[in-house]
């Protein structure tokens, strides 16, 4: 990784919340507030040696308080950690450090998908990234598979990861579905070339404003996760968004971080004492040379 002051601020996250508000289209939306969308806005492209993709157009790393016990960048890699060790339930993410999935995981919205209450339901991250289900027998890890593969096959162009299974999404008369929230993220594609890997992260829908900078923060530290089991360094970050949104009550917010100076990206720092994929926790990861501007509060959620 490049000194901090070699590093190139990067404009992408501004870049894509302008095409957005310029390109998108206003529609309707299940959480019933408009959004500004976009289909297929583009990728973005993170060198991992120009720093770690934390956004700096708002502060992702507030001071702990009662509100919010583990900051916002920890809970994004305490969430992706669950997710890859098979955690579905709200309980569970919160033992990773990730404590927003209770908005999701009420009584009510579970008992409506005919689950227990905090289930996320068998078509959630956790079950299918760890617990695919098979006609073949027992369920399919596929993070397990894919660490094996890429250190057996690295050249490969097959080393890839779904979150979905359609028979638990699926809505319309006659149907149940069995997941609280459909799987917005983790489509992801793992390349190497030169024992450099890649981690390309296809998103099927994003809250720009808001869960976006999360999902950029857990997918890059997943790749460094991958890349220590792999023995291969982590080159690149690559973040495609299928329809990339703004909710209407967001755009104050947008405005905001649209009206800041881009800065450069900060420094994170992994625990390698650590082998085993399964083995890394949020606390395995340091934040350093962060300089964000100010938090913006209240940035509305649709939940």
């Amino acid at each position: 990784m490049k000194p901090y002051s070699e590093r190139t601020p990067d404009t992408q996250y501004q870049d894509l919340l302008r095409k957005i508000l310029k390109e998108g289209t206003r529609t309707i939306s299940q959480q019933g507030t408009d959004a500004i969308t976009l289909m297929g806005s583009g990728s973005m492209r993170f060198r991992m040696d120009n720093g770690f993709p934390i956004i700096t157009e708002r502060n992702m790393d507030p001071k702990v308080s009662d509100h919010l016990p583990v900051t916002v960048w920890q809970q994004a890699i305490g969430e992706i950690c669950a997710f890859i060790n098979g955690v579905r339930t709200v309980e569970g993410l919160e033992s990773f450090g990730c404590h927003w999935w209770k908005f999701w995981g009420t009584p009510e919205k579970c008992a409506k998908r005919g689950l227990a209450p905090g289930d996320l339901g068998p078509g959630s991250y956790g079950a299918v990234f760890h617990d695919f289900p098979t006609s073949e027998g027992p369920s399919f890890n596929q993070f397990r598979h894919i660490v094996e593969q890429i250190i057996e096959e690295p050249q490969l162009r097959t080393h890839f990861v779904s979150p979905w299974v359609p028979q638990y999404i699926g809505r319309g008369k006659g149907k149940q579905q069995k997941v609280v929230v459909a799987p917005c993220h983790g489509w992801v594609h793992f390349r190497v070339i030169d024992n450099k890997l890649t981690l390309h992260m296809i998103q099927r829908s994003g809250d720009v404003p808001v869960g976006v900078p999360s999902n950029m923060v857990q997918y890059a530290a997943l790749l460094m996760m991958v890349a220590h089991a792999t023995n291969t360094i982590p080159y690149e970050y690559v973040h495609t968004i299928s329809d990339a949104h703004i909710y209407v009550d967001q755009i104050p917010a947008v405005e905001t971080m649209l009206a800041r100076e881009p800065r450069r990206f900060p420094t994170v720092t992994m625990n390698k004492e650590k082998k085993n994929l399964f083995d890394f926790r949020k606390e395995d990861f340091t934040l350093s040379d962060y300089e964000p501007h100010p938090g913006i509060k209240g940035i509305p959620v649709a939940i």
